[in-house]
C-alpha cells in the first residue's frame, strides 16, 4: 500500500497571532487540497487558540532566493540611503508603521 503522503502535496502554513499585524511560518502539512490543509492548520498550529487567521499555500507555489545569491540581491541596498525612510517624519494618525 502506498504511502499517502506522498500522494498529496506539501502546504505552508502561516498563521496571524492575536497580538500580531502579520502572518508567521508556522510549519508543513501534507494535505490533499487547500481546503483540508485549512482545517489541518487550524486543529495542528492553533489548538491552544492563539491564532485569528490562517494562510496555507502549496509549497511549490513558493520561490525564494539562493543563499548564494545574498551579495549580488541585498548587498548593493546599503548604499541608497533614499530606501530608507528614517528620515521622514510620520504623523500620528499613521498606525502600525
Amino acid at each position: 500500500m502506498s504511502d499517502p503522503r506522498r500522494e498529496w502535496p506539501l502546504w505552508e502554513v502561516f498563521v496571524r497571532s492575536k497580538q500580531g499585524l502579520d502572518h508567521r511560518h508556522c510549519g508543513s502539512l501534507h494535505a490533499a487540497d487547500a481546503q483540508m490543509a485549512l482545517r489541518l492548520a487550524r486543529d495542528v498550529y492553533t489548538r491552544r487558540m492563539e491564532g485569528v487567521s490562517i494562510w496555507v499555500v502549496p509549497s511549490a507555489a513558493i520561490t525564494a532566493s539562493a543563499p548564494e545569491d545574498k551579495a549580488s540581491d541585498f548587498d548593493p541596498m546599503a548604499d541608497k540611503i533614499y530606501r530608507h525612510p528614517t528620515f521622514y517624519e510620520l504623523p500620528d494618525e499613521l498606525k502600525h508603521m
